[in-house]
């Protein structure tokens, strides 16, 4: 595809002074076709006459009268100071080296040069093939004819400038043609990048042509786990998506097992393979393959087909609070429903689960009864200390005057009959 911009004209002069004593004017630069202005200005003036001849002297206007009968120059301005001319539909031949002239003794002159540009024509962009395939080289070459001065010539490519070789070629009219040739690797990013032609000329602004890279490359292939979501088991089914994209777009795209054929249980649907009743007979490494006119590639997939997961009983934690209502004790009866929190940031077995019995609690009532025991044993021991041999007898009185035991048994008060009354205490 070729684009080319028209040129924009410059439509004013340059000019740069050029002095000769008290009289002067200025070169021009004109675009072929427009207008050209000649100033002819003169300082201290003592009215002397001014007139303006072309390069083969002959007088375009002396004062105010035009002699040469061509109508193209028309008169500006004139004073005692100026004499101002306009040149229309400036033509090549029109260039070279015009005259302003004063008399005065001795005569004055100041040279004005009309220099004329041309600007090229529209560049042309012809590139070596019109499809490039990634990794080789293309040329391009891009031609801006038929200009003066010289046109120059810049590349881009996207935002990026290229340096090119250029060629310059000057014809019979004296009118030069630039050729200019660009060559560079392409990559299948440069597809569809832009490739402009810049003209730089002293006539024209914005001159380009520009044209779209077209790059061809092999496909590229990636393979897509479509299902299972996890690891692959025994059992299972499994979906193995080929996606491929290339310029040209691939045409053929297969399924192989690297090694080995594919299961008997395989089936290929476009892109896609389905396995069924996946078994670790089926591991290996799968390959997908795509090609086009560019060339073929492959991506490859290695299964590996685990055990099927084993079913488990759900554990509980129901037998583990029965110990709960076993003891007894004054300071757990303050709240006797346990809590179900733990329990549910923990699913193995038994951990959560409240505990029945507190160690620390056991320990301190053991240490109380104990402590209790030993005051008991205390307070006895002191009571039978104080009472240690002490009890009463009600005695006969007498009996310490009786000469044998016997006689004193006989004389005690009461004898026999009274023993009912003698009484013993001990403890």
């Amino acid at each position: 595809m070729l684009l080319s911009s028209s040129p924009s004209l410059d439509t004013g002069a340059a000019q740069y002074p050029v002095q000769s004593q008290n009289l002067v004017t200025d070169n021009v630069e004109v675009v072929e076709g427009d207008v050209a202005v000649i100033s002819c200005r003169v300082k201290n003036n003592d009215d002397s006459v001014i007139q303006l001849l072309n390069p083969n002297r002959q007088t375009i206007y002396f004062r105010d009268v035009r002699p040469l009968k061509d109508a193209r120059f028309q008169l500006v301005n004139f004073s005692d100071n100026e004499l101002r001319v306009s040149l229309s539909n400036v033509s090549l031949s029109d260039e070279g080296r015009y005259v302003c002239q004063l008399y005065t003794d001795p005569p004055q002159e100041a040279y004005a040069d009309i220099t004329v540009l041309i600007p090229p024509g529209n560049p042309i962009i012809e590139s070596r093939e019109g499809q490039v395939i990634e990794g080789n080289e293309t040329e391009m070459t891009c031609t801006a004819m038929g200009s003066k001065p010289a046109a120059t010539i810049r590349w881009m490519k996207g935002d990026k400038e290229l340096q090119g070789i250029s060629k310059v070629e000057e014809t019979y009219d004296h009118m030069f043609t630039v050729t200019s040739q660009l060559r560079f690797i392409v990559t299948k990013e440069d597809d569809g990048v832009p490739v402009v032609c810049i003209v730089d000329h002293p006539a024209v602004k914005d001159f380009q042509a520009l044209t779209y890279l077209v790059v061809h490359y092999k496909p590229e292939v990636k393979i897509i786990v479509e299902f299972p979501d996890g690891l692959p088991r025994e059992g299972q089914n499994m979906e193995l998506s080929c996606q491929a994209k290339g310029k040209p777009h691939p045409q053929q795209i297969n399924w192989v097992k690297v090694d080995d054929d594919l299961p008997s249980h395989a089936l290929i649907t476009g892109t896609d393979l389905y396995i069924e009743n996946l078994n670790k007979t089926y591991n290996g490494t799968y390959r997908c393959f795509a090609a086009n006119s560019v060339g073929e590639s492959y991506d490859d997939y290695t299964l590996y087909v685990y055990d099927a997961p084993t079913t488990t009983p759900i554990p509980t934690t129901a037998t583990t609070t029965i110990p709960t209502t076993t003891i007894s004790l004054p300071e757990a009866t303050a709240d006797t429903t346990p809590s179900a929190e733990p329990a549910a940031h923990d699913s193995r077995a038994g951990e959560g689960a409240p505990r029945a019995v507190d160690h620390a609690v056991i320990g301190g009532v053991v240490a109380v009864v104990v402590f209790a025991m030993l005051c008991l044993l205390i307070i006895l021991g002191r009571y039978f200390a104080r009472h240690k041999g002490t009890y009463f007898t009600h005695e006969a009185k007498g009996a310490d005057d009786a000469a044998d035991a016997d006689t004193a048994i006989i004389n005690a008060e009461g004898g026999h009959n009274n023993s009912d009354e003698k009484k013993e205490y001990y403890i």
